[in-house]
């Protein structure tokens, strides 16, 4: 029986028992960062992801965790790889993880490079701005596409993610411009005026206060706003990839 976290107020870690996972079976894990102010928010969206993970994936075991939810990170005792659900290689992914992971009793885990970097996200971003745009029916080749970060005062990795991305957009999406623009650091969302037709691609891994509230005020009806990348259909695929990849080099347990 796994001992877990007393259960946050508000979540719906509450009211579920740890799930179990199969003995001899590979173990692995989808890590978000959550809402610390309403941690329950974000767990059933990372849940069903790591069901469409495991999905493609027959014979593993996949859990989805929070770091806002710590219940949720001490189910994943026994765990061996962890997927971060994060868009940039920052202080999150290489110091608070394994940091909150250690808190919650979960050790001997591998964390592998964070969805934002993996090299599909350009082929995925660029297919979902161009549906935004063909849906809006505006044509890319006389458009802007604004592809909008998190963004940082006190660290690079957000933005520099951010610009990577943007800059490996094939063929920059079919767009005339792309440019980009973050929430918290220059240049803000909110002071972005594109000239002519406008499409928004959210450069986030998840649903949340940023892309539901912050993104769509400070984007003004400039034209279409796509999903969050990190939710779009393809990423379940990709999450699966990368995992299979990893265990290929990892001592993992029925890989």
């Amino acid at each position: 029986m796994i001992d877990l976290a007393p259960p946050c107020e508000g979540c719906r870690c509450a009211t579920g028992a740890g799930p179990v996972q199969p003995a001899g079976t590979p173990f692995a894990a989808i890590v978000a960062h959550g809402q610390p102010g309403d941690p329950g928010a974000l767990q059933p969206e990372l849940e069903a992801l790591a069901e469409k993970v495991q999905a493609l994936m027959p014979g593993w075991t996949v859990r989805g965790a929070t770091l806002a939810c710590r219940r949720s990170l001490s189910a994943l005792a026994g765990v061996q790889l962890i997927f971060p659900q994060f868009m940039a290689d920052g202080w999150f992914v290489r110091s608070e993880t394994p940091r909150r992971l250690a808190e919650a009793g979960v050790e001997g885990a591998q964390l592998i490079a964070p969805l934002g970097l993996d090299p599909e996200m350009p082929v995925i971003g660029a297919k979902a701005a161009r549906d935004a745009a063909r849906a809006a029916r505006i044509d890319p080749a006389g458009a802007t596409l604004v592809v909008v970060g998190h963004g940082s005062k006190g660290s690079r990795a957000s933005a520099n993610s951010t610009r990577a991305f943007a800059e490996a957009l094939p063929g920059g999406a079919g767009f005339a411009h792309v440019t980009t623009a973050f929430i918290e650091e220059a240049p803000f969302l909110s002071d972005v005026v594109p000239q002519g037709p406008a499409v928004c691609l959210p450069f986030f891994a998840t649903n949340g206060g940023h892309t539901i509230e912050d993104i769509p005020q400070g984007w003004h009806g400039h034209g279409p706003i796509t999903p969050p990348i990190g939710t779009i259909g393809d990423i379940p695929r990709l999450i699966a990839a990368a995992l299979q990849k990893a265990a290929t080099t990892a001592e993992v347990a029925g890989g």
